[in-house]
């Protein structure tokens, strides 16, 4: 399993337009792919579960993939929170 931990800049936080954009990307991947936010995660693949953890500008969020093709996985999710979110 991987792991990295990013700081949301968006002003608006993660809203309905990148969290289904998250969802697009993270389906690419055959890894299991969670987003944490402190206590509370949801799968990189249920764009409603994403919205609900809140995440808003400034939040530390952290990501983890696990699976055939993780390194794969985690570069293309920190390309999409760095021009996404």
């Amino acid at each position: 399993m991987k792991s990295f931990e990013y700081v949301i800049t968006d002003e608006i936080g993660m809203h309905a337009r990148p969290a289904g954009l998250l969802v697009k990307e993270a389906g690419k991947y055959t890894s299991k792919i969670v987003v944490k936010k402190g206590e509370r995660e949801a799968a990189g693949t249920k764009l409603l579960a994403l919205m609900s953890l809140g995440i808003k500008q400034n939040d530390s969020i952290t990501v983890e993939v696990e699976g055939e093709d993780e390194e794969a996985a985690v570069q293309g999710m920190k390309d999409f929170f760095e021009g996404n979110l």
